[in-house]
This record gives C-alpha cells, sequence and structure tokens, in this order.
C-alpha cells in the first residue's frame, strides 16, 4: 500500500501532537512535531541570553543557528520519538510555559523558518510521515495528499493548556495561560513569513466539544479513505 504524507496545522493548544502522534502510530507512519523544532530553537535563546523581557538580539541567535543540532531519538517507552537540542534532551523543557511565551517571536523570524522548513522537508522525503505545525500544509509540503487544520475556541484551549501545565507543576495562573494563548494566536497569525492559515484544500476541523478518541476516530478514517485511493 502506497504511504502518503499528512500535515496537521491549526492553533496552539488544538490537540495537533495528541492526535499526530495518534495516527502515526496506528498506520505505521513517522511522526515529526515541527513546533518542537520551533521551541527548541527558544529554548536555546533563552539558554544563552538571547531573549528575555527587555530583550532579543535577532542578529545573534541568526548567527548561532549552525551551532544548534536538533534531531528526534525513538523512546520505546513512550512510543514516540523526543526532541534533542545539541545532544540534550529537552522534551521536558520545551513545554514551559516560559518557552511559549516567546516561541511566536522565534518562529517569525525568516532565517529560522528556512533552517527548519529544510529539515523539515528532508524528513518527508520518503512519505509515511505525519508531521503537525503552523505551516505544514501551505510551506511545508503543499503536496501533501492529506491536510487537516485544527482550530477551537482560546477558551478551550486555554483550559486544556492551564490543565498540562498543573499536571507537569508549572505555578501558572488560567488567566496567564489564555492570554499567551490569545497573543500566540495573534502573532502566528499576522506574521508575514509564513502565516498560519487554513490551506486551501485543508480539511477543518473543530474539536471544541470532541473527545480525543472521537477526534481520531475522525481524522484516521479520513486518513483511511486517501490512502485507499492511492
Amino acid at each position: 500500500m502506497k504511504k502518503i504524507t499528512i500535515a496537521i496545522d491549526g492553533f496552539s493548544s488544538t490537540g495537533k501532537s495528541t492526535v499526530a502522534k495518534q495516527l502515526a502510530k496506528a498506520l505505521g507512519y513517522v511522526y515529526v512535531d515541527s513546533g518542537a523544532m520551533y521551541r527548541a530553537v527558544t529554548l536555546y535563546a533563552m539558554q544563552n541570553g538571547i531573549i528575555s523581557n527587555d530583550h532579543f538580539d535577532v542578529e545573534k541567535l541568526i548567527a548561532d543557528l549552525d551551532r544548534l543540532k536538533i534531531n528526534f531519538k525513538y523512546n520505546n517507552a513512550i512510543g514516540f520519538a523526543e526532541i534533542y537540542l545539541n545532544g540534550v534532551n529537552v522534551e521536558h523543557d520545551i513545554r514551559t510555559l516560559e518557552v511559549s511565551q516567546w516561541v511566536s517571536q522565534v518562529a517569525e523570524i525568516s532565517e529560522v523558518r528556512r533552517m527548519l522548513v529544510f529539515q523539515q522537508q528532508q524528513m518527508g522525503k520518503e512519505k509515511g510521515v505525519v508531521m503537525d505545525g503552523r505551516d505544514i500544509g501551505t510551506v511545508v509540503f503543499p503536496e501533501a495528499e492529506l491536510k487537516f487544520f485544527m482550530t477551537a475556541s482560546a477558551e478551550t484551549r486555554a483550559k486544556r493548556r492551564f490543565k498540562e501545565l498543573l499536571e507537569r507543576n508549572e505555578n501558572v495562573s488560567y488567566e496567564e495561560v489564555l492570554k499567551n494563548v490569545e497573543s500566540r494566536d495573534l502573532i502566528d497569525s499576522t506574521r508575514e513569513d509564513s502565516p498560519l492559515k487554513k490551506a486551501k484544500d485543508a480539511i477543518e476541523i473543530d474539536n471544541s466539544s470532541l473527545s480525543l478518541e472521537a477526534q481520531f476516530e475522525k481524522l484516521y478514517a479520513f486518513a483511511r479513505e486517501v490512502i485507499e485511493k492511492k
């Protein structure tokens, strides 16, 4: 059976990564979390004093890009690949609200996008990949055989994200998380380089009231239909 490329785009905290992992596992495909790659660059910028509340040395970050080695390593214990930055597992470190506060600003930088888009395209050369992010169906894989665009209300997404952060023992408030979600939506949708938008041929999925199981079944049905027609 021929393999396809599945692109999943959408707003932050719409469960893109969760359903992408489920699809990849069910289909025997490779899963790539493109957002994690931008988060890894953001973490590097934070760790090296490049970005903070009152400072963002864009030129320094651009100059340092060739020092960044970002790759994924499959973890059998958890059933998916974790991200490594310069040889260090940063899967947990990149998921904090602090990283979330800066990742959209870092993702605006064209040089960062060019570097990561190239890497993502290399990962998907052989097809049989499920990749989620903001510009997968529009920029990274515009010819993908199946594209989804995930959406949900900002309040619903903030509640989900707040719950995740509390489970990781992050000391945050719901108001902080909602503000971050709304801020990221604005930056992601209005940036000049590869803004977040629904591809013309993408299937829109509003999962505000969908359970994880119902969401997976819906996307899996679409995937099986496309694959069987190949």
